[in-house]
């Protein structure tokens, strides 16, 4: 087994083998790569080959002067992409990769991997043997996901108050759900509810729609309207074929009464339950303005919870030389 640097060459061949992965998700893809401003990053992204063909990759970069591999960079997700593989090839691979380090001068990796609920075959023969060959954990962020099963009725699964506001919502006739393509009536309304914690939006509105462009099946939008104006609504990335995730939920806070978060939800799990996903992540729950980048927000879990959210854990592996 060997390790080359991904090149423009091997775009299709690199895309196909995350689509076949069991791990790899859109943020895996150099299509989704595409979506930055050329320069904005410098990317370093490896191929591990056997016999010339692709056993596994891990996109990244080589930061802190030439230090460290880092993975992600410009995306949600990262570390090693792999096919349903067994142990021993998992420990090949991870000494493949440690030699390469040790050889091209890095001193540190720092991996931060999908949730186990992104794999198509969960499997954590990756995970032990990088913490067999030395890797620590450096980093845990809770995360929340409710387990979709098209025999149980989606509103039965959420709280009782709930369940009264989303029932509330259906007899609404101001009220309606649609699924568009109006970033221009969504993205306003992101950037106040973030300005709200002092932070702006991971997307600016250039972003998302090169993204739609670039990946149009994996992005859906679902807008909320009392009467004709915009109140609320959620942006949908489908990952893989796994999971769906909520990667922007919004609303007019002066328009809360309405319940457009509760009922877009349901909108949302009704949706991805029926095109067959497995899971729908919520996404993180972390208090932003501590200190420490762990600290829980404890009253967004209790939200979650409501809608039958269980915790997931996003883990960053770190190796020091």
């Amino acid at each position: 087994m060997e390790i080359i640097k991904y090149t423009e060459e091997w775009k299709d061949k690199w895309d196909e083998f995350v689509l076949n992965s069991s791990n790899g998700t859109m943020f895996h893809m150099q299509k989704f790569f595409d979506y930055h401003e050329p320069g904005k990053f410098q990317f370093n992204h490896l191929i591990f080959l056997e016999k010339g063909k692709i056993v596994a990759l891990l996109p990244g970069s080589i930061v802190e002067n030439g230090t460290v591999f880092e993975s992600p960079i410009g995306a949600s997700y990262g570390s090693i992409v792999v096919k349903d593989i067994k142990f021993r090839k998992a420990l090949e691979i991870v000494d493949v990769l440690l030699d390469w380090g040790k050889r091209n001068g890095i001193k540190e990796f720092i991996l931060t991997s999908a949730p186990m609920i992104y794999e198509t075959y969960p499997n954590q023969n990756l995970d032990f043997a990088m913490l067999w060959r030395g890797f620590k954990y450096q980093l845990h962020y809770i995360s929340s996901a409710i387990k979709l099963d098209k025999k149980i009725d989606i509103i039965s699964r959420f709280s009782p108050t709930i369940r009264r506001n989303i029932r509330k919502t259906f007899k609404n006739p101001d009220l309606r759900v649609e699924v568009n393509e109006r970033y221009d009536h969504f993205y306003p309304i992101l950037l106040k509810n973030k300005a709200k914690h002092n932070v702006k939006p991971t997307h600016s509105y250039e972003d998302l729609l090169k993204l739609k462009q670039l990946l149009p099946d994996r992005l859906k939008l679902f807008m909320v309207y009392y009467k004709d104006k915009p109140i609320g609504g959620s942006l949908m990335f489908y990952p893989n074929k796994n999971v769906a995730l909520c990667f922007y939920n919004m609303l007019l806070y002066e328009y809360a009464q309405h319940k457009p978060i509760q009922r877009v939800m349901y909108e949302v799990v009704k949706d991805s339950t029926e095109r067959g996903f497995a899971y729908v992540d919520i996404g993180v729950s972390q208090d932003t303005s501590a200190d420490n980048p762990m600290t829980p927000s404890i009253s967004l879990i209790d939200f979650k919870e409501k809608f039958d959210a269980k915790s997931i854990m996003r883990n960053t592996l770190h190796y020091k030389y």
